[in-house]
């Protein structure tokens, strides 16, 4: 672990301070030139980052591709086609009251920002909000989880290494560094991670009114009606729920099945299990590991073993924890009252809609919400009466695949929004502008107003 340096890092968080009111993060230009220079460092070190990945988390190359550095390397490409449009002033149309004007919305960074990002994607989760950031026009610190410690390793040796520190600085370290990094006067904080650090995160930056986005999580209901192909909702839902052994935020956290279909389910729920990783999924190499070995340890603790349907093997020193399937899940047992955070499936029964409402809508909003039904006056109705962060129809994880949508939570399982052009909005002041004209000046407004009221009425309605 690094020892908390307060005086060190007051000089960098300084130095941001004096870079951006120099105006150096300002011009479009300097922009696009900073993130295409990330891009290319980032495929410059394709092969490191990806054996950090693997180190860490046992990820493949496909995996550690395909949901952190592709990820990573799209937005930055979509960011560099829209920014010039995107930071153009949006003009508006104006009341009568307000003639003769001009009214628009410009678009200033916040200035020096903060991002925190977890162990669970340690690449994708710091970089694609420092995108948004940088895309703003921001200074950024970055303080990436100590758990993953060879991702983190990786992107301070490429980000200190090759910016200004004045403009991104990276800070390895334990909680005592971000505990070091909350004192200063950021003005954003970015953090993803587990919802009570959250609450800590967000008092510290109110006792400032300092303005924050929270990435959470929670759990994520699976609603699987009988009218569906049974087949490919599971491929889908256990494709989702084992993506990185299941420490995703937006991961299947249990499935509610109606009961005509459950056993037709779980028998397709094993079957795709052993498709995709064989009979033994210790020896399978595109499976994941578990972050840490007390993590594993906790997984194993969530388990009921005379309700395990498949799996449940786990070795706490190779951090390898078997995809598992549990039954007869009571919606008040232990597994149910926290996330789950790894490869341990839930299944739970419903015997009509309203009661599958009733139980998602008894928990905390979730993150994301998946639906698994032909029936479009059942996917509306469960759209339109359980409020979530996100929701996927008819399959997993995909609306967080599109940066064409905003990203984020409600409730316990965030604030704020991000992705794409939702990120360049979060780290955006919106600043509305009124140009007015000076070749008349219509004197309603001004005192004295006898005789006035009435055609402020007929103006105002």
């Amino acid at each position: 672990m690094v020892n908390s340096n307060l005086k060190e890092h007051k000089v960098y968080y300084q130095q941001q301070v004096e870079y951006f009111r120099d105006g150096k993060t300002k011009p479009i230009q300097n922009r696009i030139n900073t993130l295409r220079k990330l891009y290319n460092l980032f495929k410059e070190n394709e092969s490191l980052i990806h054996s950090a990945l693997n180190k860490d988390l046992g990820k493949s190359k496909f995996e550690s591709y395909a949901t952190e550095l592709g990820i990573v390397l799209d937005e930055i490409k979509y960011h560099i086609r829209n920014i010039t449009s995107w930071s153009s002033p949006t003009r508006s149309a104006n009341p009568i009251t307000n003639f003769p004007a001009t009214s628009y919305t410009t678009y200033e960074p916040l200035g020096n920002v903060f991002i925190i990002a977890p162990w669970n994607y340690p690449f994708q989760l710091l970089i694609t909000p420092l995108i948004g950031a940088i895309s703003a026009g921001n200074t950024a610190i970055l303080k990436p989880s100590e758990i993953s410690s060879n991702t983190s390793m990786v992107i301070k040796d490429i980000i200190n290494n090759n910016f200004d520190p004045g403009l991104i600085k990276v800070f390895e370290g334990d909680k005592y560094i971000t505990q070091d990094l909350l004192k200063f006067n950021f003005n954003h904080i970015f953090f993803t991670g587990n919802t009570e650090v959250g609450k800590i995160i967000y008092k510290s930056a109110a006792d400032k009114m300092i303005p924050v986005t929270l990435e959470l999580g929670g759990k994520s209901p699976c609603i699987v009606d009988s009218k569906i192909n049974l087949k490919l909702a599971a491929k889908r839902i256990i494709w989702g729920k084992l993506i990185n052994a299941g420490q995703t935020c937006i991961a299947p956290d249990y499935i509610l099945v109606n009961k005509e279909v459950k056993d037709k389910l779980i028998s397709e729920l094993k079957l795709a299990i052993i498709n995709f990783y064989g009979n033994d999924v210790s020896l399978s190499k595109d499976y994941p590991r578990i972050i840490n070995e007390s993590n594993v340890i906790r997984l194993s603790t969530l388990i009921d073993n005379t309700k395990i349907l498949y799996g449940g093997k786990y070795n706490v020193k190779d951090c390898y924890f078997e995809p598992t399937l549990i039954d007869n899940v009571s919606i008040n047992s232990p597994i149910m009252s926290q996330e789950i955070f790894g490869p341990i499936l839930p299944i739970m029964t419903y015997d009509n809609i309203d009661e599958a409402i009733d139980i998602v809508q008894s928990k905390e909003k979730p993150l994301a919400l998946y639906i698994f039904s032909n029936c479009k006056q059942k996917q509306n109705r469960i759209l339109n009466e359980v409020s979530c962060g996100g929701v996927t129809i008819n399959d997993t994880i995909m609306h967080f695949a599109n940066n064409k949508l905003p990203f984020g939570g409600i409730g316990n399982s965030g604030i704020g929004k991000y992705h794409g052009k939702y990120s360049y909005l979060t780290f955006s002041n919106q600043k509305p502008v009124v140009r007015k004209k000076t070749w008349i000046d219509i004197p309603i407004r001004y005192a004295p107003f006898k005789n006035k009221l009435k055609i402020v009425k007929m103006l105002l309605g």
